[in-house]
């Protein structure tokens, strides 16, 4: 017997993770409702990605929500900030915009709880990433809980799943899963500082880890790099 579908709200930034993530909610039999956040990004050519992914995953519908967190700052992604381009450094490094994740899985408890869906993913992982504290197994674990006492569903027996299919995953790990998919990471976007001709700048945190993923996968990378990471 065939299960009738569900609604998944899908966070989708535009990113190879994200993008697996959505296409792991459609392997797991969700109808997509994706969600991404123009929130004054200086890399803005990830929400083009992001329509991209969205398209190409056949969500019934794609929200990009404008909500300028430029306004708050404390972010190389969001201020006049340089974004560092020496390597991975450990520690939390300033392309962590403040409580982001927080903000985002906010706005798709929302809209999840509006469309009558209980599933959300996220494209975290904890593994081969940049230090951000919101990419956290504790983190995802203690929204799930939040979510649970803080909205009507929840309280009423309805409780919601906040699903990060990449947690444990390496990068690599992530470029192999893409393949299973048969997903194109080619228009997937994961550079913070763009080069000209809207080109992967090749020497910030987020290249170096996707160079790396294919690298380390064994499998070509079909980014444009400005500079060979």
């Amino acid at each position: 017997m065939t299960l009738p579908q569900t609604t998944a709200v899908v966070l989708v930034s535009g990113g190879l993770d994200s993008m697996v993530s959505a296409a792991r909610a459609r392997e797991d039999g969700h109808r997509i409702l994706a969600l991404s956040v123009d929130y004054n990004q200086r890399h803005r050519v990830e929400l083009a990605a992001a329509r991209r992914v969205a398209s190409a995953l056949g969500a019934e519908r794609h929200v990009v929500l404008p909500l300028d967190l430029s306004a708050f700052g404390g972010s190389a992604l969001t201020d006049d900030i340089a974004v560092p381009k020496g390597g991975v450094e450990p520690g939390i490094p300033v392309t962590y915009v403040p409580a982001r994740n927080t903000i985002f899985l906010s706005l798709a408890l929302g809209w999840a709880e509006a469309a009558g869906a209980r599933d959300i993913y996220i494209g975290v992982n904890a593994l081969d990433y940049s230090g951000y504290p919101d990419c956290r197994a504790e983190f995802i674990a203690a929204f799930e809980g939040l979510a649970d006492i803080a909205t009507k569903a929840g309280v009423e027996g309805a409780p919601f799943r906040i699903r990060a299919p990449l947690q444990h995953m390496t990068k690599a790990d992530i470029v192999v899963e893409a393949a299973r998919l048969g997903l194109d990471a080619g228009i997937s976007w994961s550079c913070y500082d763009p080069a000209p001709g809207s080109v992967h700048c090749g020497l910030c945190d987020s290249c170096r880890l996707r160079a790396k993923g294919f690298a380390d996968a064994g499998l070509p990378d079909p980014t444009v790099y400005a500079t060979t990471p």
